[in-house]
């Protein structure tokens, strides 16, 4: 009886060490960690992660529909700088900042108002020409970068207890190209010395989340999903608003991202840490008709359209 009880205890131990020992990573990760759980694997450590509501997609324009509830988002506190510090820390997998203020959205088909708690970022690599690094994708076009701004309703305590709720989070993804020195983001980037390796953190001063993303008119074009979180746990219940405005870094900005690590000194550089693109299964993505612009495909139908039509009358 005892050798029994020693050999299901030992199994018992076992399989609690392979769950618990499971690191998820990115696929630039495995060449300095082999063992650890790439996005292929990421059901092994979540088994969400092979839902049919993950996140992210690529979003093909001749394929959305047309929402005439998706008007204008309010943002409502987006403008205040507020007074307490910012905490942006390197987590080993991204550049995260916890907000010290409640910006709230509203409206724009949402059935009720959810508050941001943190932003991060997702970027790609910097070679020869920058590999874009942006976890959704237009027509299969991707971005340098991708910016996250998480946001929980605003009647839940944590976004663990967010979780709980089928519509408890709600994420804007900003798509952000190369282009233009943005000097509105020389604070935030600034501060990424200070959190080059996993595990630090710092304090910075706080800015209006305004500032980080492109001006109100311009966010008046989006996409809408039901999807999930990108990394594990891969919670899925998130509305997601991805914006076509995309935030425009000069190609010296984008690269400092790039200098950051995954882990400590000498470790790999932390770069590519996107989730791949994610089947869209039964899902429907739904076009905001705030604007009277069509989508990209939509436009080139039309014009094509058209030009049929004129050609067919003067035959």
């Amino acid at each position: 009886m005892e050798l029994l009880f020693l050999v299901l205890f030992s199994v018992h131990i076992l399989k609690t060490e392979a769950v618990v020992g499971y690191h998820w990573c990115y696929q630039s990760q495995k060449e300095e960690q082999p063992t650890c759980k790439d996005p292929r694997q990421w059901n092994l450590i979540d088994a969400t992660c092979k839902g049919s509501y993950q996140s992210p997609i690529n979003i093909v324009t001749k394929n959305v529909i047309y929402d005439k509830s998706l008007q204008p988002l309010n943002f409502e506190g987006y403008d205040v700088k507020g007074s307490s510090k910012w905490n942006i820390e390197n987590n080993g997998h991204t550049v995260k900042i916890t907000l010290s203020t409640s910006p709230k959205i509203g409206g724009g088909g949402l059935r009720r108002k959810y508050r941001a708690i943190e932003l991060h970022f997702h970027w790609g690599a910097p070679e020869t020409v920058y590999l874009p690094g942006s976890e959704h994708s237009i027509d299969g076009e991707k971005q340098a970068m991708e910016l996250h701004i998480v946001h929980i309703r605003e009647d839940a305590v944590d976004i663990d207890s967010a979780k709980k709720i089928s519509d408890g989070i709600a994420v804007l993804g900003f798509f952000i190209k190369v282009d233009e020195e943005n000097k509105n983001y020389a604070t935030l980037i600034n501060e990424l010395d200070n959190v080059q390796y996993k595990g630090k953190a710092s304090q910075m001063d706080p800015l209006p989340l305004s500032s980080l993303i492109p001006p109100e008119d311009d966010l008046r074009t989006y996409y809408r999903y039901d999807g999930s979180l990108t990394t594990p746990d891969c919670h899925e219940g998130v509305i997601w608003t991805v914006f076509e405005k995309p935030i425009e870094l000069s190609i010296s900005q984008v690269s400092q991202f790039a200098r950051v690590h995954f882990d400590g000194k000498n470790s790999t550089y932390m770069t590519e840490n996107f989730r791949p693109i994610q089947l869209l299964n039964e899902r429907s993505v739904y076009w905001s008709s705030a604007s009277t612009l069509l989508p990209p495909a939509k436009v080139l139908m039309l014009v094509l359209t058209l030009t049929y039509i004129l050609s067919s009358l003067f035959q």
